[in-house]
Parts: structure tokens; C-alpha cells; sequence
């Protein structure tokens, strides 16, 4: 195997998309140069539902999906955890009303929120996801 030098910030950079331990540094850098084929270990399955994992409006996120949103230039994030999504401590049965906890207001959570799957180094509105 041929090693390569990289500096510290691409080190850190690196080091901050891997989103488990079972990411490798290759599986992010086969990520950025769009090759597929990941090893077995690095690939989740959208589709199969694990512990923990949230179902709402027919779309299924695996336990440790992570949320994000932005709202009054405040950085809004949370995570998939026990079957439901959790922000701010609170546990949320869906995008919608996570939403309007934060923003006080009735909003489609489907088009507030984007998530990274665990595994993935994209983000993506939650909407895309539905059928």
C-alpha cells in the first residue's frame, strides 16, 4: 500500500466526515471522488430498519441519523435515537413538529429539515425521501 502526506487541515477535514468508527479515511476520499464500492462494513442499507430507528409519513431513518436546519441563522441540529427524533433533549414523532418547536410557527418540517444518513457524507432535505 503507498502511503500519501496530507496536512493537518485536510487530516482534520477528513477526520470530521467520518461519521462512525467503521469509516475509514478511504471510504470518505471514495466518497468525494464519487468511486463506488465501498467496503461491506461502511455501506447502510436506506431501506432496512434497525434499533432505534424512526418511520414517519412512510420514510424510515436509521437510529443515529443526524438533522439539521437553519432558522434565524441559528445552526438547529438533531439526531434519530429511541424511535424518534430528538432536539433540544426532546424526543419529536415528526419533522414537522420538531419544526415549530423551534420557530413557534406551523412549518413543513419535510422542507426544514435535511439529514445525513449514517454512513453518507451528503445532506439532503428530508422531503427528497419520500415516494
Amino acid at each position: 500500500m503507498t502511503a500519501i502526506e496530507i496536512d493537518f487541515d485536510v487530516f482534520k477535514e477528513l477526520t470530521n466526515r467520518r461519521t462512525t468508527e467503521s469509516v475509514t479515511y478511504n471510504d470518505v476520499l471514495r466518497e468525494l471522488l464519487g468511486i463506488h464500492g465501498l467496503k461491506a462494513s461502511a455501506q447502510i442499507s436506506d431501506n432496512s430498519p434497525s434499533v432505534g430507528a424512526w418511520t414517519t409519513k412512510g420514510v424510515t431513518f436509521p437510529s443515529g441519523t443526524e438533522f439539521r436546519a437553519s432558522y434565524k441563522g441559528q445552526a438547529i441540529s438533531g439526531k434519530v435515537e429511541s424511535g424518534g427524533l430528538l432536539v433540544n433533549g426532546k424526543r419529536f414523532d415528526s419533522p414537522s413538529s420538531a419544526a415549530v418547536s423551534i420557530t413557534g410557527n406551523m412549518v413543513n418540517g419535510w422542507i426544514f429539515w435535511e439529514c445525513r444518513l449514517p454512513g453518507k457524507m451528503t445532506w439532503q432535505l428530508i422531503k427528497s425521501l419520500r415516494k
